[in-house]
């Protein structure tokens, strides 16, 4: 048996409402603006009605437009697989929803390409402004949109891109690292980062890794990228011999799975063949052996700051670029426990 398919309903309009309230659209369109209190309350009550009866829904965005303001805060990340990633936005949206915003997501997954296109999709939506957590490859179109619009940077520089950058202190947070783990009696330390790429994130914590060790007498210190060649890294790292009890420090919440991983699949005994500090906190670490130490990242207040910081400049700061550096919480756990 065939259905007879039903027609369509049709769009309630603004018309619709004013005809059913015995009012002008003007008045209508005062009611669900911002202007309802030059209404009389008679005539705010029959407006009200006839939505409700309706079933009328405002067209915010074409009223936004109208208005010159959509309420539309456009976010471009490099990977939304990303913990950190994910941690972040839910603090931009936080503030958004706070402050009556609403959050437009794009992920590039690491493709210029797609950073490109997106950033034209953005422009198109007539966002107010954007943060950015990508390495910015699109110099050209980034900065023409930023004369355009207030733009906010996360966790990673945009050489020439003259934007306010909130993100972690990375330097004091690899020292805290080092200092943790030097006073745990580690003295012979292999660094795993993803690969630098030109994340300047990821090149600061190396390079204040590499100099936090020259500083430290009677300490050691490698540095491997993840990849294809890691479980060999981590193999003849664990091979040596002679220069005292063993630690890895990663980089980030990626990091620090992959190398899990491969010490478990080297059959390693977490940790008591060797110490591990993790920078970035997630939900598994205190699952995996004793623990795992960890350097946490305020990702909330990040993502809250960000969009603060870019609110400011859309109500008029005009203040020089500014930068924000969180401070890391040091979590001790069972990885690190303490060698003779």
């Amino acid at each position: 048996m065939n259905s007879i398919p039903t027609p369509a309903r049709a769009r309630v309009t603004m018309n619709d409402v004013a005809d059913m309230a015995g009012v002008s659209k003007a008045s209508v369109s005062r009611f669900i603006g911002e202007d309802r209190q030059l209404l009389s309350e008679a005539i705010a009550q029959r407006i009200e009605h006839a939505i409700e009866t309706l079933g009328y829904r405002p067209n915010q965005m074409a009223r936004g437009l109208k208005r010159g303001r959509t309420r539309l805060i456009g976010m471009l990340v490099a990977d939304i697989r990303n913990p950190y990633s994910i941690a972040v936005m839910h603090g931009v949206e936080t503030a958004c929803r706070k402050h009556g915003y609403s959050l437009v997501v794009c992920n590039t997954d690491r493709d210029d390409e797609q950073e490109r296109l997106h950033l034209a999709a953005l422009r198109s939506y007539n966002i107010e402004g954007l943060i950015v957590n990508t390495l910015g490859h699109h110099l050209d179109e980034l900065r023409e949109l930023h004369r355009e619009l207030p733009m906010v940077l996360v966790d990673r520089k945009v050489d020439q891109l003259q934007s306010d950058l909130v993100g972690l202190n990375n330097i004091s947070a690899v020292n805290q690292a080092l200092d943790h783990l030097q006073q745990s009696g580690y003295r012979d330390l292999l660094m795993v980062t993803e690969p630098q790429d030109g994340t300047s994130s990821r090149i600061e914590r190396v390079d204040a890794f590499k100099a936090g060790i020259a500083r430290r007498a009677g300490m050691r210190g490698q540095v491997r990228e993840t990849g294809d060649s890691l479980r060999d890294h981590l193999r003849e790292f664990l091979a040596q011999t002679g220069h005292g009890p063993k630690a890895l420090f990663t980089g980030n919440g990626v990091a620090t799975l992959n190398t899990t991983r491969q010490l478990h699949d080297l059959g390693c005994h977490l940790f008591d063949d060797i110490g591990l500090i993790a920078l970035d906190e997630l939900d598994w670490y205190p699952l995996v052996g004793g623990g795992i130490t960890a350097l946490a990242q305020p990702t909330h207040d990040i993502g809250v700051t960000a969009f603060e910081c870019l609110l400011g400049r859309l109500r008029g700061d005009l203040d020089a670029v500014k930068t924000y550096d969180f401070p890391a919480q040091l979590i001790v756990r069972g990885s690190t426990r303490q060698r003779p």
